[in-house]
């Protein structure tokens, strides 16, 4: 295949990553990444401490030239699932900023601080690996058990991006702009890997709200992703700054993804921008596979059209005890998908990859959708109530309850996610207290302590009993 990163073969001094830590051009970053990867080419895997610092950008672009599998780590981990990530994964090394204090599941890794700041000469790149050759492994968190590794190859990554290139007519005249975490998909494939393939830059804010946003713009950005909980709050900064507002609508595409964005929040949006926000749909285990196009309006409720290349359908419901089946004239299914930008499976879990895919190959999602008129997707719902959207990350209810049954003030616990107008669904747990009910902080602590800290309950609610069926399984959808 052509080299993932065309740019970094043929460097000029133009712009390619500013972080709040630094910023550096593409003749610089390919001195850097360079030098880092001869460094470590040749390890089975490395880790990064990925944090959004130029660092970690760094440290990830350098394992990717040098054709090294790179781990991208949650630095807000917590201490189980990190220990998890490091022993499935099992990295050679951990690449980090200088200076930062590692917890003891990753710190006894052999370590390679990146420093920005060095201007080292470039090093020859080693040749292009294979398009199946593994890229990154990316933790996702399923409803049951501990987080699974989703092994994504250089030619899904290099497909995915190529057709966001064409559905939102991205080029290397792009400054992208964005406050995203880069150890998942959203923040680092398509936000981060994304600018550099296209020979574009990236400005990353750090933290964002409107000014900040709207000073990015008057400084270049053409395009923004962020997720609903980000456009949540930008709309009330620009209700209140007007003009804050009205310099982000100078930008090119406003791009929301990671969940639903509502129809309120794209109503005010668009009121204080003039742009109307385009949604896109994926997963850790497909990357993106619709999205509004840059030359069509988009359609509130919906996630665009299916890339180039990319083959999405919906496949028939399967009937539940004591419901109504969906008909044919409901026009809703399961969605499932193929193409090139689906993951190659879960590290070391045969199993479950084989089961993720149905016998001719298509990956099933899990969601609900229905086609609209003008043939975009629709989102509806989830088969499985245990998958909470919240804040733009996708979380499993199982792995929540699991570490809450560990406290001993826990008898019984279910967790769901209600909907919310910042966060998209919050995170409540529903609790039988085993004996005197604890205070609703120390559940909410103990589980941050144990996974990271966005997947902690926003509520929890202390009941007598769950609600269960003639099997026992609790009924979910009655809380």
């Amino acid at each position: 295949m052509n080299r993932l990163f065309p740019a970094l073969a043929d460097p000029t001094d133009g712009p390619a990553l500013q972080f709040p830590d630094g910023t550096v051009t593409y003749r610089e970053l390919a001195a850097l990444a360079s030098d880092l990867g001869a460094r470590v080419v040749g390890r089975s895997r490395i880790a990064v401490w990925a944090t959004p610092t130029l660092a970690a950008a760094t440290g990830i672009t350098a394992g990717l030239l040098a054709g090294v599998p790179v781990v991208p780590v949650n630095p807000k981990a917590g201490e189980r699932e990190l220990a998890h990530i490091v022993a499935n994964s099992a990295p050679e090394l951990v690449l980090t900023a200088p200076g930062v204090e590692l917890p003891a599941a990753i710190a006894g890794l052999p370590r390679i601080d990146v420093d920005v700041a060095a201007r080292p000469d470039p090093q020859p790149l080693p040749a292009e690996p294979p398009a199946d050759a593994p890229a990154l492994v990316v933790y996702t968190s399923g409803t049951t058990g501990p987080p699974k590794g989703a092994v994504l190859s250089r030619g899904a990554v290099a497909a995915d991006l190529d057709a966001l290139a064409d559905a939102w007519a991205w080029t290397g005249a792009d400054r992208l702009a964005h406050a995203l975490p880069i150890f998942h998909v959203h923040g680092l494939v398509l936000g981060t890997l994304g600018p550099l393939r296209r020979g574009g830059s990236l400005h990353h804010l750090g933290a964002i709200d409107g000014q900040t946003l709207a000073a990015a713009v008057a400084d270049g950005a053409t395009m923004v992703f962020g997720v609903p909980t980000h456009y949540h709050r930008l709309a009330a900064d620009f209700e209140a700054d007007p003009e804050a507002g009205r310099t982000v609508g100078g930008t090119r595409l406003l791009i929301s993804g990671s969940a639903a964005l509502t129809a309120v929040d794209h109503a005010r949006i668009e009121k204080a921008t003039g742009i109307a926000v385009r949604e896109r749909y994926g997963l850790t285990e497909t990357l993106i596979l619709t999205a509004a196009r840059a030359d069509e309006e988009p359609e509130v409720g919906t996630v665009g059209r299916p890339l180039a290349n990319t083959e999405v359908r919906l496949a028939p419901l399967p009937a539940v005890e004591g419901e109504q089946p969906d008909g044919a004239d409901s026009g809703l299914g399961a969605v499932e998908v193929r193409g090139p930008q689906l993951f190659s499976g879960y590290l070391d879990l045969p199993e479950a990859s084989a089961a993720s895919r149905t016998d001719d190959g298509w990956f099933r999602t899990g969601d609900i959708g229905r086609w609209t008129d003008s043939g975009l997707l629709a989102l509806v719902g989830r088969q499985a109530t245990d998958l909470i959207k919240s804040g733009g990350y996708k979380i499993g209810a199982g792995e929540i309850e699991n570490a809450l049954l560990e406290h001993p003030a826990v008898a019984e616990v279910a967790v769901v996610g209600v909907p919310d107008p910042d966060l998209g669904e919050k995170i409540v747990a529903h609790v039988v207290p085993a004996g005197e009910a604890p205070e609703a902080r120390e559940l909410v602590d103990h589980v941050a302590a144990l996974l990271s800290p966005h997947k902690r309950p926003r509520e929890v609610r202390f009941v007598e009993s769950l609600p269960r069926n003639a099997m026992g399984k609790v009924q979910k959808k009655l809380l």
